[in-house]
């Protein structure tokens, strides 16, 4: 499928360069990283940040306006923005009254965000986060909280857009944004896949008399694949599973969004309300206000999601109040009387100098490694980011079956970042630096799940170490036992989660087993424990991640994540080896 692109390197950059180009008047970006920020938002008032990865479009960064969020972090091609942007743009635009994000319930979301609130609460700014849980297709209602975030987002962000312009208090603005969360109901289906910009074929193939049906907003396989039905037949479908799962009875006041997916038109979406509507008449609810658009869009994804949002004389109050931006828009907006300051760009301006490219005879490897110098650490990893880099195909594929297809470009992005670091540490005499820097590289760039989890892979095992000239098996060893606890902490999974810890956990077993027998013999054993790991995560039922929402869906197929970890031990053998 053709998209009308340059790099897929730099399909964000581009678009982000082009949007704000486009509504200058408007908006300006962040001079460090890819925030949207507006130009027209309130003085001394609690800041809302709004974020997810880009290719949504218009969400997230269409929906920064007049009485809608203060800014947008955007991160990658459906991969959450990473801490660093999350913290820059809070940094940049507090007003002392204390920050509210609000995004989707999705684990790198969740990871990167906190992150970024922590890296702001150490700064003494305060901040509170609604996720937002409206996808009742993803997960049974006692475990609401592990629904994903979709097209619900548009309701959440108005009502916490106007809660924080009303001038209220953070934990004021939060209950509010809450109670409209926990009132918003949305199903999704598609019709027809998504590619993702670079990649190769689509996230997912669908029959000519197929469906996905409870679709995600990244192109993860629905809850089942049924088969086509006419219009009618499949609303009431969607209708009946959201009127279950919701308190809705007779007398009620709602607000509608059918919500196209990317391809599907407005006339798709006209009949698809006109049943909708006689529903909803039938069952005595009232529609207090309806909107048909492509808002939250999943590239050029076929199908449509129907959101409910329940009123009460509370959130209708918020609902009314106006506001404004390119792309939704209620009532009339007065000026805002004062322009907020565009962020000066003080660092200095970087010259672009010509990408480096490892030479493999620029340093010749050992035959056989007791310890691992600096230099060896340099090259270890540097072999092990174009290990990854060659397998982005591969990796795109396996994570395609059951997830969204960007953990390869994720994964590409994130080893290009380390490459680039680590070009530039040849002398580095600390070996933990080597690995601090390598995860540091990652964690600020990749964005998503992967970025705190593969960052942290390298950066939490050599926190906190004294300087040391070399790596021995017992060095490295106790290395990836710190990573291990930090990446569980942090992430909360366990064996059998369908994670990368499937195959860190047993790596770091064998590691513990054979550390006393060198470098080589132990990190043999540990390739084989993360390649078991990797074969035991296909009969494992999914419990973070995209996949989490498929249920037995997800059997027979392996985690990307932990295909990830195995490359990465399957490298560092290679290297110690000689091969």
């Amino acid at each position: 499928m053709r998209k009308i692109i340059n790099d897929p390197d730099n399909i964000v950059e581009e678009m982000m360069e082009g949007f704000i180009a486009a509504y200058h008047h408007m908006y300006y970006k962040h001079p460090e990283v890819n925030s949207v920020i507006s130009r027209c938002r309130r003085k001394n008032k609690v800041s809302l940040i709004i974020g997810g990865g880009s290719g949504h479009e218009p969400m997230f960064s269409g929906f920064v306006g007049a009485g809608l969020a203060d800014a947008a972090c955007c991160g990658n091609i459906f991969a959450s923005p990473d801490p660093k942007n999350i913290y820059e743009t809070g940094k940049s635009i507090d007003e002392g009254k204390g920050i509210l994000f609000v995004y989707g319930c999705y684990a790198g979301d969740n990871l990167n965000f906190d992150m970024g609130e922590e890296f702001l609460n150490a700064k003494g700014i305060k901040t509170a986060h609604v996720r937002v849980q409206d996808d009742v297709a993803s997960a049974p209602k006692e475990r609401r909280e592990d629904r994903r975030g979709i097209a619900g987002d548009v309701f959440v962000i108005k009502i916490a857009g106007a809660a924080c312009d009303a001038g209220l208090e953070l934990e004021e603005v939060t209950r509010i944004t809450e109670k409209a969360r926990d009132n918003t109901r949305t199903i999704g289906v598609a019709t027809a896949p998504a590619q993702l910009p670079g990649a190769d074929k689509p996230i997912f193939e669908l029959g000519e008399d197929e469906i996905e049906y409870g679709m995600g907003l990244h192109g993860e396989k629905g809850v089942e694949r049924t088969r086509w039905e006419p219009a009618d037949v499949l609303v009431e479908k969607m209708y009946r599973q959201i009127m279950e799962d919701s308190d809705l009875k007779r007398g009620d006041k709602v607000c509608v969004l059918v919500n196209g997916l990317g391809s599907t038109t407005i006339l798709e979406l006209s009949i698809v309300f006109r049943k909708l509507n006689e529903l909803l008449k039938e069952d005595g609810i009232g529609i207090y206000d309806t909107d048909l658009n492509n808002y939250c869009t999943s590239q050029e994804m076929g199908g449509f999601s129907i959101t409910l949002m329940k009123l009460d004389d509370e959130l209708r109050k918020y609902y009314d109040m106006p506001c404004y931006c390119p792309f939704y828009a209620k009532g009339a907006v007065e000026p805002v009387g004062e322009v907020a300051d565009e962020i000066e760009d003080t660092a200095p301006k970087k010259e672009k100098k010509e990408k480096k490219q490892r030479i493999a005879s620029t340093y010749v490897r050992g035959k056989h490694y007791e310890k691992l110098n600096a230099e060896d650490c340099r090259q270890m990893l540097l072999y092990i980011a174009d290990k990854i880099l060659a397998n982005e195909p591969y990796l795109t594929e396996v994570d395609s079956a059951i997830g969204d297809g960007d953990h390869g470009i994720g994964m590409a992005t994130g080893m290009k970042n380390v490459k680039e670091v680590l070009l530039d540490m040849e002398g580095e005499k600390n070996v933990y630096s080597i690995f601090e820097e390598a995860g540091k590289a990652m964690l600020l760039s990749m964005g998503g799940a992967s970025g705190v989890i593969f960052g942290s892979l390298y950066l939490e095992g050599a926190l906190g170490t004294e300087s040391k000239d070399y790596l021995t098996a017992e060095d490295l060893k106790a290395m990836e036992e710190k990573s291990l606890k930090a990446i569980q902490e942090r992430g909360k999974a366990s064996v059998g989660d369908k994670t990368m810890v499937d195959a860190l956990a047993p790596a770091v077993e064998a590691m513990q087993k054979h550390y006393t027998e060198g470098l080589e013999k132990m990190l043999e054993e540990a390739e084989a424990g993360a390649l078991r790991g990797v074969e035991n995560t296909k009969d494992c039922i999914a419990r973070f991640g995209r996949a989490k929402s498929l249920g037995e869906r997800a059997l027979g197929f392996q985690d990307a994540g932990a295909t990830s970890t195995w490359l990465i031990f399957q490298s560092m053998r290679e290297f110690v080896k000689g091969e």
